[in-house]
């Protein structure tokens, strides 16, 4: 029996991996499970998967998923020391599906035991990429990315030299404002943001897709994970969300990974590699499809992946604040004190007064100077706002 661990159990991404324990349980020896505030569908997945310990992030949680767990022997822990000590228990896989620059500290703890680490917290690699690669590569430990696109980029990549790729496309689906006006978007509502055509996902994240700024995160992802230049990464936007990603070489040729869009086909990829096992995923009838279009992104209705070039080209800290400032924004806009367009404007003059006050090229990256950044970024963000 492989021993796992699932951090952010609760949202979407391990709902699904969950799903897909469920249906070999006899093969997995399911550690720990952490989730947030959902302490009743944690501690029924708890229960039901016979975990070793359940956390929640959250201390004023802890009597609820106590009382929850009563009587099974489970272990009850929260707050973030707890998700540390969940991190440490040595398993085979983890995955890292806290949303958020919270996931940082989870996964470097992880890798330390050379375990697999199935990464589904872009976050991780935005923020401290050279950090979590170098710590992988120290400790012999392995990362698996589980957003859709680099999954698909792994993929075509198997068996293919990579210094034989001449550029990376990235596709992203242009969520619910695909076709808004600028005018329009200047009055986009929550509940609009939250609507997203083609993924079933957590709120956040589909709030990321409508402004774009989930594809600026996959854009320095990318550039982190795989070493490709900036100038090799390309954005399509693809409403469809059958093409995940294509991988173009010297020679001209796009290998191209399509698939239902169904978060179990890169869990599922990441959870059995190196081997190909069935999925329940839907196939594709590419008859009844017909066509895939692709167009341009519009850079000008939605900045943030000119923002993520940016970020790019400064290195360092850059990625620590551009996604600091993204989340508190974020948080200014699920609690209606800003408009849709205001996030964006928020995390450029975060971006912007902290690259020219301080310099955000460092020698080397460490958890304590990302947290710090971090802490800034958003400590600016929110002063920002009384400007608007």
């Amino acid at each position: 029996m492989r021993r796992i661990s699932i951090f952010g159990a609760t949202g979407s991404i391990g709902q699904s991996t969950i799903d897909l324990i469920r249906r070999d349980r006899e093969a997995y020896d399911v550690v720990a499970l952490t989730g947030g505030r959902n302490v009743d569908l944690l501690a029924h997945d708890a229960r039901a998967l016979g975990a070793e310990v359940a956390v929640t992030a959250y201390e004023d949680c802890l009597p609820a998923l106590r009382e929850a767990l009563s009587g099974t022997g489970i272990q009850a822990t929260a707050g973030e020391h707890a998700l540390l000590e969940a991190a440490e228990r040595e398993v085979n896989w983890t995955m890292s599906a806290i949303v958020g620059a919270a996931g940082l500290a989870p996964g470097l703890h992880a890798l330390r035991h050379g375990t697999t680490l199935a990464l589904a917290n872009k976050e991780s690699l935005v923020t401290a990429g050279p950090l979590l690669m170098r710590s992988a590569h120290s400790h012999g430990a392995r990362i698996l990315p589980v957003d859709s696109e680099h999954s698909a980029v792994f993929q075509a990549l198997v068996g293919e030299d990579q210094s034989e790729v001449e550029r990376v496309i990235i596709t992203a689906s242009g969520g619910p404002f695909r076709d808004w006006s600028l005018e329009r978007l200047k009055t986009a509502r929550l509940a609009e943001a939250c609507t997203h055509p083609s993924w079933d996902m957590g709120q956040r994240i589909t709030i990321d897709s409508a402004s774009m700024f989930n594809k600026a995160l996959e854009l320095i992802e990318t550039r982190e994970y795989f070493g490709f230049a900036p100038e090799q990464i390309e954005v399509l936007v693809h409403p469809g969300s059958y093409v995940h990603a294509l991988v173009g070489f010297r020679d001209g040729a796009l290998m191209a990974h399509l698939g239902a869009p169904d978060m179990r086909h890169a869990i599922g990829y990441a959870l059995h590699w190196p081997e190909r096992r069935d999925l329940p995923v839907a196939r594709l009838d590419l008859a009844k499809i017909g066509t895939l279009q692709f167009e341009a992104p519009d850079e000008n209705r939605f900045p943030a992946l000119r923002l993520a070039r940016e970020v790019m080209a400064i290195g360092g800290l850059a990625g620590a604040v551009f996604n600091a400032a993204k989340e508190a924004a974020l948080d200014l806009f699920i609690t209606e004190k800003i408009g849709f367009l205001d996030m964006a404007r928020i995390v450029e003059t975060v971006l912007n007064d902290m690259s020219s006050g301080v310099s955000l090229r460092v020698n080397a990256l460490s958890l304590d100077n990302v947290l710090e950044a971090d802490k800034e970024a958003r400590a600016r963000a929110f002063s920002v706002q009384k400007t608007l």
